[in-house]
């Protein structure tokens, strides 16, 4: 257990650059250097990570994890790759939430938010070029996009309409399903991990609304449901995401949103650690320092505690799982819509950043969002184009490239005023 321990902590701590990054970490490691898993199971692993909800590469770790040591295996392995970003991103939060009006932090995150939009142009490309691979795929991405930038329509539906189609679709090619052995493992022991699960998830909620902590019950309940929901990774979801804690919930705002984002640009750990700094703030505003810790650790329960629900019910199964056209067609589909729905975010995030005035006209069912043209930011404008340059052309870590966007931010303030 103590390797264990040192192994999974070491990949935690050197989870950097996102989940590719991290991926390719834990084949070094997991493959090459321990020899924990084969080529083969490693891959099947990895595959099964990608059909779940959640950050793939933490339920890659708690997979290994579990392979290794059964469920402690798999809780070592899950949270150390998780605990070291959590805490790197408590001490961030509290500083932004203390500093955060400082004029030289204001003109850093400017900078930040600026190389955030080619981050998110760059996670496009990737998705683009794994997932578009047949006219179909196409169709469901430009569906998708037109759903959610131009109809609004929730992005929990829009993944379910492209997975029930996915899988109708595999089914109507192919009525042959194989299946692997059955897994050595009883039913009732699965419902059994589901109903212990679901219950270490859900027993802090119950908890909130007995004693009627309502800001904690809104944030336990959406971040619960966005878990449920984050297929193709923590871009997919976060337009949705702003969209909801802005302008329903009113926790932060768009810009500090965008700050959140490169902030957990910046920290080892999945990307979907924003929710945390998201967590945060909107404690920090309601009540305080105390309440914003309160706020954001129960972000990080109902976040990640779903994913060890996921991977103990569904690990004995991977193999048939593996083997189910209906499901590997249904993730297909998610995976297109996903290209729409980044797609989305990449237009809103950039007009959120490089211009200060926007409004939303309505053109019939269509909801579209108008920039004031007399509002561009050239400096975002600027930054942007160099951190694209930096990040597509040059090849920059994400990293270095956000401590030049920042760099750019601050030296603008030696400007005129």
């Amino acid at each position: 257990m103590t390797e264990l321990f040192r192994t999974f902590g070491r990949i935690g701590l050197l989870s950097f650059g996102g989940p590719a990054a991290q991926i390719a970490l834990m084949h070094r490691v997991l493959v090459d250097e321990k020899a924990w898993l084969s080529e083969t199971e490693f891959l099947n692993a990895l595959s099964f990570s990608m059909l779940l909800p959640g950050p793939e590469a933490m339920q890659l770790a708690t997979y290994a994890g579990w392979r290794r040591a059964g469920v402690t295996g798999g809780l070592v392995a899950g949270g150390l790759f998780v605990l070291p970003g959590a805490l790197v991103m408590f001490v961030l939060a509290s500083i932004y939430a203390f500093l955060g009006n400082v004029p030289l932090v204001e003109a850093m995150f400017l900078g930040v938010q600026a190389t955030v939009v080619a981050i998110v142009l760059e996670a496009l490309l990737k998705v683009s070029k794994k997932a578009l691979k047949r006219p179909s795929d196409w169709a469901i991405a430009g569906l998708s996009f037109l759903a959610i930038f131009a109809l609004a329509l929730p992005f929990p539906l829009i993944i379910a309409v492209a997975a029930i189609w996915g899988a109708l679709r595999a089914a109507s090619i192919d009525q042959t399903i194989e299946h692997a052995a059955p897994a050595a493992i009883s039913l009732g022991r699965t419902l059994g991990t589901a109903a212990l699960w679901l219950a270490i998830w859900f027993a802090p909620i119950a908890l909130l609304f007995a004693v009627n902590a309502t800001l904690l019950q809104e944030i336990a309940l959406f971040f619960s449901r966005l878990a449920v929901v984050t297929f193709g990774g923590a871009y997919a979801v976060l337009a949705y995401m702003t969209q909801t804690i802005v302008t329903e919930f009113g926790w932060i705002t768009t810009k500090e949103m965008m700050d959140g984002l490169g902030l957990a640009e910046t920290t080892p750990g999945p990307l979907i650690l924003v929710t945390q700094f998201v967590g945060f703030l909107a404690g920090f505003r309601e009540s305080g320092f105390g309440l914003a810790l309160l706020a954001a650790t129960v972000t990080l329960w109902v976040t990640f505690v779903p994913c060890f629900l996921w991977i103990f019910v569904g690990a004995p199964y991977v193999e048939r799982l593996l083997h189910m056209p209906r499901l590997s067609g249904a993730l297909a589909a998610i995976t297109a819509a996903v290209v729409g729905v980044i797609l989305n975010l990449s237009l809103w995030f950039s007009a959120h950043v490089m211009f200060t005035r926007i409004e939303t006209v309505a053109l019939g069912p269509f909801r579209l969002i108008q920039p004031d043209l007399q509002s561009l930011n050239l400096l975002a404008v600027g930054i942007a184009l160099v951190a694209a340059l930096l990040i597509l052309v040059l090849r920059f870590g994400i990293g270095r490239t956000l401590l030049v966007g920042a760099a750019m931010g601050m030296i603008s303030l030696l400007g005129p005023p």
